[in-house]
This record gives C-alpha cells, structure tokens and sequence, in this order.
C-alpha cells in the first residue's frame, strides 16, 4: 500500500515466490515509462547491496519486503534481515538509502527495518539458493 496516497498497483516483482512489492500510486503522476524504469533501476540499485556473510544480494535474499514510490519520486522501502541479530543491522539501511538514493530521479529514500513477518529461507530466490549452495 502506498502510504502517501492510500493505494497501491504492483508494477514489477522479481520471478521469485516472495518477491517484494513494488508499486506505485493506481493514479501516478509519474508516466508509466518512468514509473517502469524506476522500478527497473531501484531493483538493480537493491542488488548492489550484499548481506556480507552471504553471497547474495539483499533483493534475491528477500531481504525487501515492499518498495513505494510516491508522486513526488520518494522512496520507501521496507526490508528486513535474516536474523534481528544480524551485524550489521545498524549499517545496512544506510547501504539501501544510500543505493537506492543514487537512482536517477529518486527524490528521497526512506527505510524501515521490519521484523513481522520474520524472513525464512523460503524467500530466497532460485539465483539466490545456488549462490550458497542450497539449490
């Protein structure tokens, strides 16, 4: 759901079962094309970013619950970590503002640690499972 405007149309998901969402208002102001290629390009932007102690990036983990892009090309992005432990926790929102920010267009980013619902294995992508040997 689109917290600036209250709704919300799925534009893009990855080919995985727990893929994030990511959408944008029903009624952008944003034109379709843009809207596609900044959902394109903050994907990519998310893949960048790698939990240090597992091979695989935080986008095919499924590290990223949900991603909103309002009217005014600001970001929200909910994530979580594969354990509320993790070491990094403290850095690894400031690597996804940071990656996401440099996304031609983006006007600001906003991340949220989430824990509910807690993430399991099941939401690691195919890609993600053969990178460290599950699959």
């Amino acid at each position: 759901m689109n917290e600036a405007t209250g709704t919300s149309e799925p534009i893009s998901t990855a080919e995985q079962p727990n893929a994030a969402d990511v959408s944008g208002p029903e009624s952008s102001a944003i034109p379709a094309e843009e809207l596609e290629r900044l959902t394109t390009d903050i994907i990519a932007a998310l893949k960048t970013v790698y939990d240090p102690e597992i091979p695989s990036d935080i986008y095919e983990l499924g590290l990223i619950y949900k991603v909103d892009i309002d009217d005014e090309r600001k970001v929200k992005i909910d994530m979580t970590l594969t354990a509320p432990g993790c070491p990094v926790a403290g850095e690894m929102p400031g690597w996804v503002q940071n990656a996401v920010a440099s996304v031609e267009g983006i006007m600001d980013v906003e991340v949220d640690m989430v824990f509910d619902p807690p993430w399991t294995p099941e939401r690691m992508s195919e890609e993600a499972q053969i990178a460290i040997g599950w699959y």
